[in-house]
């Protein structure tokens, strides 16, 4: 009876192992905030809608099925936006994709960034926080992007 548990075991970690050995291994994508503009879809009585342009860089040899991604981002160190979007393309192996996402930010963000912009300086700091969600047993990818927008009409 001892004998068949024993083999029990080693036949049931040996297919654990197989199976994990079979997970797809991802290395982490490159993602870079290519423009933030104001959306044309904003109207004078509505809120504000940005566009946030992205490129996803997948360094991988298997394409990366994008399942989602949840995102903040932050200018002159208040958030101006956060969410999530589902509406994202596959990235090709060893390929790049642009997309955009629309973004509406609520209108106390809205008045400490627009304050930010307007009185305190030509050059604001800005932080694109994103976790990149591609399913199944593969943990989500962790990004972040720091860079510097430039304010004209000050």
């Amino acid at each position: 009876m001892f004998v068949r548990q024993k083999a029990t075991i080693i036949i049931a970690v040996s297919a654990l192992v197989a199976g994990c050995a079979s997970l797809p291994f991802y290395e982490q994508p490159q993602v870079t905030v290519t423009t933030v503009a104001l959306s044309p879809k904003t109207s004078n009585f509505a809120a504000p809608r940005f566009d946030i342009g992205l490129r996803v860089v997948n360094p991988n040899r298997v394409a990366l099925p994008l399942r989602g991604i949840d995102y903040s981002l932050d200018i002159g160190g208040s958030r101006l936006v956060s969410g999530a979007t589902r509406d994202l393309p596959r990235i090709p192996a060893n390929g790049a994709a642009d997309f955009t996402i629309e973004v509406s930010p609520d209108f106390a963000s809205a008045a400490r960034v627009f304050n930010e912009l307007m009185t305190r300086r030509d050059v604001v700091q800005y932080t694109f926080r994103a976790r990149l969600d591609v399913g199944g047993l593969v943990p989500n990818f962790n990004v972040e992007q720091r860079g510097q927008l430039t304010v004209t009409g000050n």
